[in-house]
């Protein structure tokens, strides 16, 4: 299945055009928390900004999968 990581607070959206394969929900769950490992090591700076950001993540019809709080990850 195909999965979408899109960025969302109350008033912007960063839309993942692209997605991913995955084999399964757990599967695209490993994705979104590597991608938050690498957001933080690449862009140290940007953790002072997660507050009230959600990383969702979405099938391809657009099924919300689950919703990840980028506040529950920071140092």
């Amino acid at each position: 299945m195909r999965c979408f990581f899109h960025v969302i607070s109350a008033d912007k959206q960063i839309l993942d055009r692209t997605g991913v394969e995955v084999s399964s929900v757990e599967d695209a769950r490993a994705q979104a928390l590597q991608a938050i490992s690498e957001l933080r090591r690449e862009n140290p700076s940007l953790e002072r900004s997660w507050d009230g950001y959600h990383l969702n993540v979405v099938d391809d019809t657009g099924r919300t999968l689950f919703s990840l709080a980028l506040t529950e990850f920071q140092t």
